[in-house]
């Protein structure tokens, strides 16, 4: 073998080196990367401020793959429950970019501000958002809750 092919040898062998010690520096002595802080109430005031909005699944426990039906409740922002709203609910994974993979549908109004949500499932685990589209004599908005399987 020539002294070439050597060289180019050790040279290769040396820039995988540098290669493998740069990797081990950001990996092992780096900080690792804190997880995001997910803001898991079942309970907050809407977006635009007209609404206090709650949600607690039917069954308490959230479980993959399974079909869940959900309560959701409603009331101005002075308490008072909110009759006759339009709500529409979509949702996803925001890591991942897709949506749910159901299409959840306020099924009945139970009265007192309380509505009932059917076909909310959750497919794999990690981070959901449940959106919710209010519409109601005190106006249009929203709220987004984060849900951790």
């Amino acid at each position: 073998m020539s002294p070439y092919y050597h060289r180019s040898l050790i040279a290769g062998g040396g820039l995988l080196a540098i290669v493998l010690a740069t990797f081990a520096a950001i990996h092992f002595i780096a900080p690792a990367m804190p997880e995001r802080v997910l803001d898991l109430s079942r309970a907050k005031v809407s977006e635009k401020g007209l609404y206090q909005v709650a949600i607690e699944p039917e069954k308490g426990a959230v479980r993959q793959g399974e079909l869940h039906s959900w309560l959701l409740q409603l009331n101005s922002v002075s308490g008072e429950p909110v009759e006759g709203a339009i709500v529409t609910i979509d949702g996803g994974m925001p890591d991942h970019g897709h949506g749910l993979p159901t299409s959840p549908a306020v099924s009945g109004h139970l009265g007192a501000g309380r509505y009932w949500v059917d076909g909310v499932k959750f497919t794999m685990g990690g981070w959901w958002q449940l959106r919710f589209a209010i519409s109601a004599a005190t106006g249009s908005d929203s709220a987004v809750f984060n849900v951790k399987l």
